[in-house]
């Protein structure tokens, strides 16, 4: 894949499409953002049957046959779709029919219509966590579907996820839900454990709920059950009310004008603790540790349980 532009990083949203519905819904959310955000838009396929066969074009005597065709179709399909929902995000009428393009005469996404739409298709060959992580290697965010992601190899999503979360090059967004048309979004709930990791996910979550212009909700889950900071010393790390508090107060420095709360709960299953703070959540926010680690137990943990929509921090 050809190398973003001098001066292009940081200004495209990737987005896993493989033409399930739980694909569709990531294209729409990520098209949504990339709008709100004045980003580009990259959607990306990831073409899995030259790792199985050789036998990719088209079968003699039928036309619109073979399984190259069949992959840039269905890559055509989600730049159409990415299209059309960019274009509603600004309120002007789509430009262009990708699929027909791509009928007519091969691959998707020429200059021209790329330009003018600010969305690009990419089909390359290879596993899905390894074609989206390629692809996201300057992006700012990632968007994928918590199933799907490669049609043939559905049935192992779950770890094509789990794998993104703790390798993705940047910010990664696994989309469970979409909002009714003209329902206004949930809070942007955002977990917090005063590690360094803290700070990227309060800072992406402010962010967001100001795209989305919504509410923001900071949670503290004090693992400690009542333990006071006894033995840390004037200086120790914060805990508790006292580590939301200063929370809050960042948060409120970083963007006064969006509506900010803070809940603190308490327990030792950080997980459960923040599903069930971000149950009406339109996006629940948390840190991971590294991206050579894997995700932890509690990212790990969040996905599989997850009803809503997850960011996971870098």
């Amino acid at each position: 894949m050809t190398a973003p532009a001098a001066g292009d990083e940081r200004t495209t949203v990737a987005v896993g499409y493989d033409g399930s519905e739980a694909a569709q819904a990531a294209v729409r959310w990520a098209a949504e953002y990339a709008a709100a955000g004045g980003y580009r838009l990259r959607v990306v396929h990831a073409w899995v049957w030259p790792i199985f066969t050789k036998k990719l074009g088209p079968v003699k005597g039928v036309e619109g046959s073979g399984l190259r065709y069949a992959a840039e179709v269905v890559l055509a399909e989600g730049v159409d779709l990415a299209r059309a929902d960019v274009a509603a995000a600004h309120g002007r009428p789509a430009r262009g029919r990708a699929a027909t393009a791509a009928a007519e005469s091969g691959p998707v996404a020429t200059a021209a219509s790329e330009s003018e739409s600010g969305v690009e298709g990419v089909m390359e060959t290879g596993l899905p966590a390894a074609v989206l992580r390629d692809a996201a290697r300057n992006a700012r965010l990632l968007v994928v579907s918590s199933r799907g992601l490669g049609g043939v190899l559905g049935h192992v999503a779950g770890s094509v996820c789990l794998d993104l979360a703790g390798s993705s090059p940047c910010p990664l967004v696994v989309i469970r839900r979409l909002r009714s048309p003209g329902q206004a979004a949930g809070p942007v709930v955002v977990g917090i454990d005063g590690t360094s990791r803290s700070s990227a996910a309060l800072a992406a979550a402010v962010r967001l709920a100001g795209m989305l212009g919504t509410a923001l909700q900071i949670v503290h889950i004090d693992q400690t059950r009542g333990g006071t900071r006894e033995g840390h010393g004037r200086h120790g790390p914060l805990r508790g009310q006292e580590l939301l508090d200063h929370t809050l107060e960042e948060a409120r420095n970083l963007a006064p004008e969006l509506s900010i709360s803070g809940v603190l709960r308490e327990g030792h299953a950080a997980s459960k603790e923040l599903l069930a703070a971000a149950a009406e959540a339109e996006v629940l926010v948390i840190g991971t540790h590294n991206r050579e680690g894997g995700p932890g137990n509690t990212v790990t943990a969040i996905l599989n349980k997850a009803r809503g929509n997850v960011l996971i921090t870098r």
